[in-house]
Order: structure tokens, then sequence, then C-alpha cells
């Protein structure tokens, strides 16, 4: 396709076309994330942390979906700001929209990370951890919390580009 043929494409192609095209990678993307969590779970089930050890990570998850969530709010608005930017042929807002999405993006990260700290054994025990499992649940938060900020960076990042 050409620049034109290209840029005309989602407003002329047919919807049912569009919709395959855009939701099998999305599906796929889902699949391979959630395989992902499963064989996780098998490799420290069949480990010496064994039961306690799916216990811990089953803890933290919700906590890890929560900063994700607000990672895909920012890239969601970051991605739609752009696209009406690109629209109006604005670049220096478009521009401007990546690097707030960024900044919120990162402040939002830090901000939970000073949040969740010093409440983790709340937390921790408000999502279901119990006295067996909240001394690993704890120190795998600690290591989850240390790499907030980048891992909202890359999932603001991945969501803004779709």
């Amino acid at each position: 396709m050409d620049k034109e043929q290209n840029s005309q494409f989602l407003g002329t192609e047919k919807l049912s076309r569009l919709m395959v095209k855009f939701s099998v990678p999305c599906v796929l993307s889902l699949l391979v994330s959630a395989l992902y969590n499963i064989v996780d779970q098998i490799f420290i089930g069949n480990s010496e942390l064994s039961a306690l050890g799916n216990a811990a990570t089953g803890v933290v998850f919700p906590i890890f979906i929560i900063a994700q969530a607000f990672a895909w709010c920012f890239g969601d608005g970051c991605a739609a700001y752009l696209n009406i930017c690109q629209g109006q042929n604005d670049s220096g807002s478009a521009h401007r929209s990546i690097g707030t999405g960024i900044t919120v993006t990162f402040i939002c990260g830090v901000i939970l990370m000073a949040v969740f700290y010093p409440l983790k054994t709340q937390i921790l025990i408000l999502f279901g951890a119990s006295e067996n499992s909240i001394g690993m649940a704890a120190e795998y938060f600690n290591i989850i919390l240390a790499f907030f900020p980048i891992f909202m960076l890359a999932n603001m990042q991945t969501r803004s580009t779709k």
C-alpha cells in the first residue's frame, strides 16, 4: 500500500475485516501472557517453594494488575490524544502528549511504590496472605515494587502503540 491508501485503510475497509485484522493479534498476545503466568506457576509449584511459593505470587498478582491498569489507562489516553493530534496535523501537541504520558506514568509508579511499601503487610493480608505465606509474599512484593515504574512504563508504551 502506498501512503495514501494506508491513511484511508481504517475509513474504507469493511468492519469485519478490520475486526479480524486487529483482534487476532490482541487475543494472541493475551493468550501468550496467560500461558506465561500458567507456566510460571507450574515451575514455582514444582520447586522447593511448592504451594507456599504459588500462594505468595498469587497474593501479589492483584497488586501487579492494579499497576498495570493505571499504566494501560495512561497509555490508552495518550494513544487516543495522539490520534487526535495526528488527525489535526498537530505534531507539536503529539510530542507533548507522549512526553506527558511517560512522565505521568513514571510519577504514578513512584507514588504507588511510596504508598504500597509501608503498607505492604496490611495489603498482602487484605489480598489473602496467611501467616505461612506472608514472608515469601513480602519478599516477592519488595522485588516487584522496585520495578513498578519500569513495569508501568513498559505497559503504558505497549498500550499507546496499539
